[in-house]
C-alpha cells in the first residue's frame, strides 16, 4: 500500500482504473473493513482503528448517517461521538484509506436506513426521488457532510480515496435513477469532492445503482452462500462487465469468511470490502425494524455479523486470516491488481465438495494463481494437474478453505533465482532471504532452478514452530519457510494478543428506585398521532382515551412494540410491524397504550406498513368495532379462459374448483358498506398475496396483514384475485367501524427517558431475582466491577433498557411469546464500554404479560476490552 502519511497524502492522487483504485500510481489489491464511528465510543476509536490495520486490512468503510447528524429538523450535532471529521483524522492517523459513505440512504441496517423520521410526515415528499423537496432535504445534509469529506480526501491531508452515493439503490423502485443520481453527483462534485464517485449494486444491476450516470462508477455487493460451487462464475460475469467498460470489480460489501474472499479474489475482484469484520453496538434508540424475519424482524443492538472483531473489540480467529491474505497481497503487490481472471483447468479431480467452476488469475509478469475450495468440512485432497516437467501431484485441502495455488511465478522479482512452479501453501513473502508462507496443512512447494524442477514436501506447521526446508536445484538454493496463520505477522510487525480474561459476574444487588418512569403531562388530541408528530423520533408515546361501550377494537398501523391495559391492568402486548390487530375491550372503561419505537424500517418491504420506508411509528388508527357481517358467500367467479362464457358462477370466496392451478382466478362482489362510515374487509385464511381492487383501485394483501381498510363511500365494487389453488379458500368478513376520540397522549422522547435516567433519587435495596407484575416498571440501579463489561440479562417476560454515561446502552426483551424475532446478534447481550462506566448502571425494567409472572432473573458482566 502507498504511504499514508500526511505528507504522501497531500501530494498523493487517486484514479480509477481498471486495476481498480489506483492511489499515488500504484495497482494493489486492497481489503477493506467496515469500521463505524457512530457504533462505537468515541474513547475506542483509536484502539479499534489499530486492530484493523493490524490485520494488514489497507482501508475502511464508513457510512455517515444522516439522521445520527440531524437530531430533529434543523438541529444539526457534529461533536464528541459524532465527530465524524475527527474519526477520519484518526483513520488517516492510523494509515487507512476510507471509502466514505454518506447516503444519504444507506440501509446498514441503522434506524430507518439513516433517513431522517420526520421526513414520513411531509405529504408527498418522494424518498429517494428526483423530487425537489426531498432533493432538498438531501442538499442541506450534504451541505454538512460533503465539506468535511472534500477537506479529507487523499492529496489534501485526509485519506478518503473514494465516496460512494447512494446504496443498493437496484432494490428500491426510484422512478427516475439517472436524474436521481446526476443530481447526488453533482451536489459530491460541488463540494469539491474529486476522489472517484462509486455506486454499490445490491443485486447485480449496475444501471439500477448508479443510474448509469457518467462519472459515478458500479460496485457489487455480494453475499453469496459460502458453500456455494457457484461463486466463482457468477463474479466473473461481473467482472467481465466491469471490464467492458474499462472499469474494475469492487466488491463494496460481502461475507466476511476469507475462504469466501479468496475466492472473490481469483475470480476478479480488485476491492474487497467484507461487511462487517470490525462489529460493534447500536448505542441508543438506534436499531432498525428489517426484513430480515417473518417477515418482520427487530435488529438487536449488538451489531455483529460475525467478523473478525467482536462488537466490544474481541479479535476472532478470522483475524489470523486476513493476516494471511493481506500478506499474500503485499507480497504479489501490483501483478496480482493488473491479473486477469480466467476458468481454471489446473485441478484435475478433488476428494472434497469444491467449485463448479474454479478461476484463475493470470499474473501480470508472469505466472497463474488459481483458487482451490473445499466446501466442506472435512480435510481432503485434490491433484493438481502437472506440466513442464512437473508430475501431477496431489495436494492437502483443509476443511471449509480455499488455497491460493501459485503456478509458474518468476522469482526474479524477489531476488531469488529461478521459478515457484507450485505452492500449495499461500505465498505470504519473499525476498533474497527466501520464501515465506503460511498453512494449516500439510503442504507442497516445487521450485525451479538450474538443475530442474525441485518437489519439496513440508509438514503442518504448528503455532511457533513453522516447517522449513533448503530446497536445492544445482547450485540454486532457497530457504523456505511454512508458518502457521497465527504466526504470520501484521504490515507492522507481530501481532500482540488481544484475549480477554476473567469470568462472568453475577450481579445480585440492586437499588429499586422511587423515581417515576413518565412526567405524566399529556396533550389533548382528537384522534392518535404518530409518534413522529409529537417530537418521538425515538423513544415512546403514551396514549389514552375512553372506550366505554366497545366490545372490541381494531389497531391498524401501530409500531413498534405495543403494550395495553384496560382500566389501568395489562391486557395486551404485540409487535406486529403495522399490521392489523383485534383487541378485545368488552367492559372496560379506559384503553391505554405505551407504544415504543424499537426503530423504523431500514428497507423497503410492503409486507406489513410497518416495514416500509418512511413508515411512521406510533398506535396508528384506532377503531370500535361496531359491527360484523359475514361476506363470504355470493362471490361471482371469472376465471378468464377457464370456462365457456356467462353467466359467471356464484360461489364462496376461493371456493371455485377447476383443474387449471396456479391461473388466476377473479371473485367480485359488492359489500354492505353504507356508504358514510369506514369498513374494514378481513380475509381470513388467506395463505398466498392477492390482488384486491376496490372500485377499481388495485391493492395488495398478504398472509401476514389479511385486511383491506374501507374509507367512506368505498366497497361498493371489490374484487379479489389469485392464483387457483384447491383448498385456499377461506372466511371473508366486514367489519364496520367508528373513530374512537378524544385521545390524551403523552411524547416521550429519547432525550426525555435519558433524562430520567440520569436524575438523582434514593431507593431502597433488593436483590436479584425481581418478579414484577405485568405492566409494571421501574428503575433499577445496578452496581457493576469496573472496567469494560458484556452485560447479559436472563429471565422472562421483562423487558430491560440500560443506561450509562448519558447514553442508553439498549435494551432486551427476555424470554416472551410475544417478541418479535430478532436478527443481527446476540439480542441479550448489552455493552458497558469501560471509559463509561462509573460503577453501575440504571435500568427500566418492564414487565409484558403472557404465561406466568414476569422476572428479571440475574445480570451478569463479562469482562471486556477496554
Amino acid at each position: 500500500m502507498s504511504d499514508l502519511s500526511t505528507a504522501a497524502a497531500v501530494k498523493g492522487t487517486v484514479k480509477l482504473g481498471p486495476t481498480g483504485l489506483v492511489i499515488d500510481g500504484r495497482e494493489e489489491a486492497l481489503l477493506c473493513a467496515s469500521l463505524f464511528y457512530f457504533r462505537l465510543p468515541r474513547e475506542v476509536w483509536e484502539a479499534r482503528l489499530a486492530q484493523v490495520r493490524a490485520t494488514g486490512y489497507h482501508a475502511i468503510d464508513v457510512y455517515l448517517p444522516w439522521n445520527f447528524h440531524e437530531t430533529a429538523p434543523g438541529v444539526w450535532d457534529f461533536e464528541g461521538r459524532r465527530d465524524v471529521g475527527a474519526f477520519l483524522d484518526l483513520a488517516h492517523e492510523a494509515g487507512l484509506a476510507v471509502v466514505a459513505r454518506p447516503g444519504p440512504y444507506i440501509c446498514s441496517e441503522w434506524d430507518g436506513g439513516a433517513l431522517p423520521a420526520w421526513l414520513g410526515l411531509e405529504a408527498g415528499t418522494g424518498l429517494r426521488q428526483a423530487e425537489p423537496r426531498f432533493l432538498g432535504h438531501v442538499r442541506a445534509w450534504f451541505d454538512r457532510a460533503m465539506p468535511i469529506l472534500a477537506e479529507r480526501q487523499w492529496g489534501r491531508g485526509g485519506s478518503v480515496v473514494a465516496v460512494q452515493l447512494e446504496n443498493e439503490l437496484d432494490f428500491f423502485d426510484t422512478r427516475d435513477r439517472h436524474a436521481y443520481m446526476s443530481a447526488l453527483r453533482d451536489m459530491a462534485v460541488g463540494h469539491g469532492v474529486e476522489v472517484p464517485l462509486i455506486a454499490c449494486a445490491g443485486q447485480g444491476d449496475l444501471v439500477g445503482a448508479t443510474g448509469g450516470v457518467e462519472g459515478v462508477c458500479p460496485a457489487f455487493n455480494f453475499y453469496p452462500d459460502d458453500r456455494s460451487a457457484f461463486i466463482e462464475p457468477e463474479v466473473r460475469r461481473y467482472a467481465g462487465l466491469a471490464a467492458d467498460r474499462g472499469l474494475p470489480l469492487l466488491v463494496t460489501e460481502t461475507n466476511r469468511r476469507h475462504a469466501t474472499l479468496r475466492r472473490l479474489l481469483v475470480s476478479g475482484a480488485t476491492l474487497l470490502a467484507p461487511y462487517l469484520q470490525a462489529s460493534g453496538f447500536d448505542l441508543g434508540y438506534t436499531p432498525s425494524v428489517g426484513n430480515w424475519g417473518d417477515p418482520g424482524g427487530f435488529m438487536t443492538h449488538d451489531y455483529d455479523f460475525g467478523g473478525y472483531l467482536s462488537p466490544v473489540g474481541e479479535a476472532r480467529a478470522e483475524t489470523a486470516e486476513a493476516r494471511v491474505l493481506t500478506a499474500f497481497t503485499r507480497t504479489l503487490g501490483p501483478a496480482l491488481a493488473r491479473a486477469s481472471a480466467v476458468e481454471a483447468d489446473d485441478v484435475a479431480e478433488a476428494t472434497v465438495p469444491t467449485a463448479a467452476s474454479t478461476s484463475k488469475l493470470v499474473l501480470d509478469g508472469g505466472g497463474t494463481v488459481t483458487g482451490v475450495p473445499n466446501l466442506g468440512d472435512e480435510a481432503g485432497t485434490a491433484v493438481v494437474k502437472g506440466r513442464d516437467g512437473l508430475r501431477d501431484l496431489r495436494i492437502a485441502l483443509p476443511p471449509s478453505s480455499c488455497l491460493l495455488l501459485v503456478r509458474d511465478l518468476p522469482l526474479e522479482r524477489f531476488g531469488l533465482p529461478g521459478t515457484l512452479r507450485l505452492a500449495s501453501a499461500d505465498l505470504v513473502g519473499a525476498g533474497p532471504a527466501g520464501l515465506e508462507f503460511a498453512a494449516r496443512g500439510p503442504s507442497t512447494v516445487a521450485l525451479e532452478g538450474a538443475g530442474g524442477v525441485a518437489v519439496a514436501e513440508l509438514d503442518a506447521p504448528e503455532p511457533g514452530a513453522p516447517a522449513r526446508r533448503v530446497v536445492e536445484s544445482r547450485g540454486d538454493r532457497w530457504e523456505v519457510v511454512v508458518r502457521h496463520p497465527e504466526d504470520v505477522h501484521g504490515p507492522d510487525g507481530p501481532v500482540a494478543p488481544g484475549a480477554v480474561t476473567g469470568e462472568p459476574e453475577a450481579l445480585t444487588r440492586a437499588v429499586r428506585l422511587d423515581l417515576e418512569t413518565r412526567s405524566g403531562e399529556t396533550e389533548a388530541h382528537g384522534l392518535p398521532p404518530a409518534s413522529e408528530a409529537v417530537g418521538v423520533l425515538r423513544g415512546r408515546t403514551h396514549y389514552e382515551a375512553s372506550v366505554a361501550g366497545a366490545e372490541e377494537l381494531l389497531v391498524e398501523g401501530a409500531g413498534d412494540i405495543v403494550d395495553v391495559a384496560l382500566d389501568g391492568r395489562a391486557a395486551a402486548v404485540f409487535a406486529r410491524f403495522g399490521a392489523t390487530v383485534r383487541v378485545p375491550v368488552a367492559g372496560a372503561e379506559r384503553f391505554e397504550a405505551v407504544v415504543e419505537t424499537w426503530g423504523h424500517a431500514n428497507f423497503d418491504d410492503p409486507r406489513l406498513p410497518g416495514l416500509a420506508i418512511g413508515s411512521l411509528r406510533g398506535l396508528g388508527r384506532v377503531w370500535s368495532v361496531a359491527g360484523c357481517e359475514d361476506v363470504t358467500a355470493l362471490w361471482t367467479v371469472d376465471g378468464g379462459e377457464q370456462w365457456a362464457g356467462d353467466p359467471a358462477p356464484l360461489r364462496t370466496l376461493g371456493g371455485w374448483s377447476s383443474t387449471r392451478i396456479g391461473r388466476p382466478a377473479t371473485y367480485r362482489r359488492s359489500l354492505p358498506v353504507d356508504g358514510t362510515g369506514h369498513h374494514a374487509l378481513h380475509l381470513d385464511g388467506l395463505e398466498r398475496p392477492c390482488e384486491v381492487a376496490v372500485d377499481g383501485d388495485v391493492r395488495v394483501v398478504g398472509p401476514d396483514d389479511p385486511w383491506v381498510h374501507l374509507a367512506p363511500g368505498e366497497g361498493r365494487e371489490v374484487a379479489v384475485t389469485a392464483p387457483h389453488w384447491p383448498g385456499s379458500g377461506g372466511a371473508a368478513t366486514l367489519l364496520r367501524l367508528e373513530a374512537v376520540r378524544d385521545w390524551r397522549v403523552e411524547p416521550q422522547p429519547d432525550t426525555a427517558l435519558i433524562g430520567l435516567a440520569g436524575r438523582e433519587c434514593r431507593g431502597e435495596e433488593v436483590e436479584l431475582p425481581l418478579e414484577l407484575d405485568a405492566g409494571e416498571e421501574v428503575w433499577l440501579d445496578v452496581p457493576v466491577p469496573p472496567g469494560g463489561r458484556s452485560l447479559r440479562f436472563e429471565g422472562g417476560r421483562v423487558r430491560v433498557s440500560a443506561f450509562a454515561h448519558g447514553e442508553l446502552l439498549g435494551r432486551v426483551w427476555l424470554e416472551d411469546a410475544n417478541r418479535p424475532r430478532f436478527t443481527g446478534g446476540d439480542p441479550g447481550r448489552l455493552w458497558l464500554p469501560g471509559a463509561w462506566n462509573a460503577g453501575g448502571v440504571r435500568l427500566l425494567v418492564r414487565g409484558t404479560i403472557g404465561d406466568g409472572r414476569p422476572r428479571l432473573e440475574r445480570v451478569t458482566a463479562a469482562p471486556a476490552p477496554e
